[in-house]
């Protein structure tokens, strides 16, 4: 499994922005993709995840509200729409892949990981 991110940029407060990850590999199985984000000096926060199949999808408590995980299995490609952007959202993000279901929260193992995408919020 190949996951690539792109999308991100730099965007002022209250921005929109929609980032996308592209995967290869997957077939029809029943993988739990997600996007984390670390910022410098942070620890890494997973901020979304969602089961490939079902499209049922988990978010954090800081994202909850204005952001949106979703995912197209035609074209192999997850989102994150983030709206209402503020500098607190600034960081790389990264999408992920686990072989793990989603069940009542998201998985704990994340074996695939793209290279990441750079969102800078600034005014």
């Amino acid at each position: 499994v190949q996951l690539q991110a792109s999308g991100g940029g730099l965007v002022h407060p209250g921005d929109t922005l929609r980032l996308s990850c592209k995967s290869s590999g997957v077939g029809l199985a029943d993988y739990t993709f997600a996007w984390f984000r670390q910022a410098p000096g942070k620890e890494r926060e997973e901020v979304a995840c969602i089961s490939r199949v079902t499209g049922r999808a988990l978010y954090s408590d800081s994202v909850k509200g204005r952001f949106t995980i979703s995912r197209d299995n035609a074209e192999n490609v997850m989102y994150l729409q983030m709206n209402v952007l503020s500098p607190e959202d600034t960081a790389r993000y990264y999408c992920a892949a686990s072989r793990d279901f989603l069940g009542a929260i998201c998985p704990r193992l994340y074996g695939f990981w793209g290279q990441g995408t750079q969102v800078t919020v600034s005014s």
